[in-house]
């Protein structure tokens, strides 16, 4: 018996049913929709599933976004098409199953014993030899034999010309469970599609569609969502998320769709005591777990519990995972550090996710302050030609070869040793302006050292959208380990009475005072350089500062042939100016003079490129973070899936189908013992589901065990 790709083939009906089921019932149908739903799989894994619309606008494009939410493949699992293809694919796989399965039972339990001598001479493996005892005593002992190496055996009595009964047919099969196999592969795949759709939103789907249910897409409390965007506890199956803050305890988890969310109402409200995350040395988180209080609606009953990554609750066949954590409302004290004269410095406190509270004192117009997140620790790679992550490094460098052999080769190999540091904490805000534009920053509280030589330096990102990576101004620490330093000098860089007074000091300590003429010459060119860094608009309106203005300038008044001797004499006097001009805030704030140190030098040498980039800094204030309280939320994943031991068995049976039809191959041997010419005549015959090495090598053993002949004698004569 074997397994057609033919479907069921009825009589009755008209041609295009007739068809229909023939094509719904092929094994060439269901495998075209398999193929499809690992297709659609793929997608569903590569493309990142339920994400809000503008996330994919930012990183593929509006003409992509509009194709992928008409297509649904930002929701694969849950798109109409994927669900009846898979209801397709399941009774597809049923009705292949119901046609062959009464064939394969049918084939178990026969033992083909009827066949013809003739036939046995038609197989590939078959031979002939002459037994010494009589035809009943040789099938007896053949039977046993067979009987004996595990074979299942039956033995048939027929007529021959040499009188009543006096023929024996042995008819011997082994490996059955091969054809057990197709049934278990088969079944495997119905069910496992059958727990994909009870745990998926199939059902709550149908919930939107036939039980007035929507998605709800506005903002405000949880506890103010109506009841039309509202699921019962007695939701049979779900997979949403919970948020819950320590100290505090929630009943209702989210179902993100991708035109927006579902609220879900539990049977019981789970209270976090604790949010619990330990590190390596190196600052790499290693544990993340939580302390838990269950508490049940219906008794009153509290269960205490700790789930942590991989060891999930249980309540009531609901099962809550740690997913991740976020933080639950930090308070933090943020120190208002104005980039613009005329500004004093201040204080702001707020509390992390709070709203939007009005920044003062910023010198322009008014800003209104997001607090966004707080991280407590930062782990980052230090290693010099190492990939860098948020910290700033400049990733324009792009090597092929080196990405691809990154990537390939053995799966423990280290392309790049590590060095893996926590920078402390930091503080994400945006500053939004009276349009409602927002730009985003992301502040950290200590300086870093980037193992470069150079002074520790505190990093001030910026970014305009959510879909570009952070731009870091690095400001470098000043001798109290603070940003003062650098504040006061850009400050002073915006005061013209604070530049002049420090191109006199300059001109003072380079040139005697009775070169008058010369002090004259290089007072007008160390204004001109501080002048020309400090910045300011240009012929067309447009502002430039720092370096680039002192580049541009030496582009339209120098010779080319002079512009290198020129430049380093300008460079150096202006590194002379804002040395002076570090000295004077100093002195104007009480400090004592820098001294001549390789501490000194590294320190102006950063100044003078953060001044510079600090030109196109978009905010007028900098806030950095100057103290917080830390409070931690836990996010959890709860889910009710009644399919997950369908899905279970059917990976089971997968697993064993799958090993059936491979490993176990289904052989049946045949044994004519007749009376002939006065001596016992055999014909023996083997038939098995694969050509193997090991088919051939099993029937040499089993006729030279059998009726003795020998492999060579045997293969004379038959192959």
């Amino acid at each position: 018996m074997s397994e057609t790709t033919q479907g069921v083939r009825i009589r009755t009906g008209s041609q295009a049913l007739r068809s229909g089921i023939e094509l719904l019932s092929s094994m060439r149908f269901a495998i075209a929709l398999l193929t499809v739903i690992c297709i659609a799989s793929v997608i569903g894994t590569v493309l990142k599933q339920h994400e809000p619309n503008i996330n994919y606008v930012n990183q593929f494009g509006p003409f992509w976004a509009e194709l992928f939410a008409t297509l649904q493949l930002n929701a694969v699992y849950s798109a109409w098409w994927f669900l009846v293809i898979l209801a397709f694919l399941v009774i597809s796989t049923s009705l292949c199953i119901v046609r062959n399965t009464p064939k394969i039972l049918v084939d178990l339990r026969t033992y083909k014993e009827n066949i013809r001598e003739q036939n046995l001479r038609a197989f590939h493996h078959k031979a002939e030899a002459t037994l010494a005892q009589d035809a009943a005593t040789e099938a007896r002992r053949i039977g046993q034999m067979l009987a004996g190496g595990g074979w299942k055996v039956k033995l048939q009595q027929r007529d021959t010309a040499a009188g009543p009964g006096t023929g024996w047919m042995v008819a011997a099969k082994a490996g059955a469970a091969n054809k057990i196999g197709y049934i278990a592969a088969h079944s495997a795949i119905v069910l496992i599609c059958v727990g994909g759709l009870l745990d998926g939103d199939l059902i709550v789907r149908a919930q939107m569609w036939l039980g007035g249910k929507s998605t709800f897409a506005g903002g405000g409390m949880i506890s103010d969502v109506p009841a039309e965007h509202r699921l019962g506890a007695g939701n049979p199956t779900f997979r949403g998320n919970l948020l819950v803050t320590e100290g505090t305890q929630s009943s209702t988890a989210i179902l993100s769709q991708s035109d927006g969310i579902l609220v879900q109402e539990l049977p019981f409200s789970l209270e976090l005591k604790k949010f619990i995350i330990e590190h390596y040395e190196s600052g790499m988180p290693k544990l993340f777990a939580s302390d838990v209080v269950i508490h049940d609606k219906a008794t009153g009953e509290k269960t205490e519990q700790r789930i942590e990554v991989n060891h999930p609750a249980s309540f009531r066949g609901i099962e809550i995972y740690q997913s991740g954590f976020d933080d639950g409302g930090s308070a933090v004290t943020l120190q208002a550090l104005p980039m613009v004269p005329g500004a004093a410095p201040f204080e702001v406190q707020g509390v992390i996710g709070a709203k939007a509270q009005p920044v003062q004192n910023t010198g322009g117009e008014p800003l209104s302050l997001e607090l966004v997140s707080l991280r407590t620790i930062n782990v980052e790679n230090f290693n010099e030609g190492a990939e860098k992550s948020s910290s700033g490094a400049d990733v324009r460098k792009v090597d092929l070869g080196e990405s691809i052999g990154a990537r390939m080769g053995a799966a423990n190999k280290t392309v790049k040793n590590k060095d893996l540091r926590n920078v402390g904490p930091s503080i994400g805000y945006k500053l939004r302006d009276a349009a409602g534009q927002a730009t985003e920053y992301h502040n950290y509280m200590l300086p870093v050292d980037m193992g470069d030589g150079g002074p520790a330096v505190f990093l001030l990102g910026v970014r305009r959208s959510p879909a570009e990576p952070f731009r870091y101004l690095r400001v470098p620490a000043d001798d109290q380990g603070g940003i003062e330093g650098f504040q006061r000098m850009r400050l002073a860089l915006q005061d013209p009475a604070a530049r002049e007074q420090a191109v006199r000091r300059y001109v003072a300590q380079a040139v005697d005072g009775s070169r008058k003429e010369l002090a004259g010459q290089l007072a007008q060119s160390a204004a001109r350089a501080l002048t020309l860094y400090a910045g300011g608009p240009d012929e067309n309106g447009q502002y430039i500062g720092g370096l680039p203005a002192i580049s541009r300038f030496m582009e339209k008044n120098v010779p080319e042939a002079e512009r290198e001797r020129a430049s380093e004499v300008l460079v150096r006097i202006l590194n002379g100016t804002l040395y002076e001009l570090a000295q004077l805030t100093r002195e104007r704030a009480g400090l004592k003079p820098l001294e001549a140190s390789a501490q000194t030098l590294a320190f102006m040498t950063q100044s003078v490129l953060a001044l510079s980039d600090a030109q196109i800094y978009p905010a007028p204030v900098v806030l950095a973070l100057k103290d917080f309280t830390q409070v931690q939320a836990s996010v959890f994943e709860v889910a009710r899936a009644p399919g997950k031991n369908i899905v279970y068995l059917g990976c089971a049976l997968l697993i064993i189908g799958i090993f059936a039809m491979l490993y176990i191959r289904e052989r049946r041997v045949w044994v004519w013992v007749k009376p002939h010419d006065g001596a016992t005549r055999a014909t023996m015959a083997l038939s098995t589901n694969r050509k193997t090495l090991d088919g051939d090598r099993e029937f040499a053993q089993l006729t030279e065990k059998l009726i003795g002949v020998a492999p060579t004698a045997r293969h004379g004569g038959s192959t």
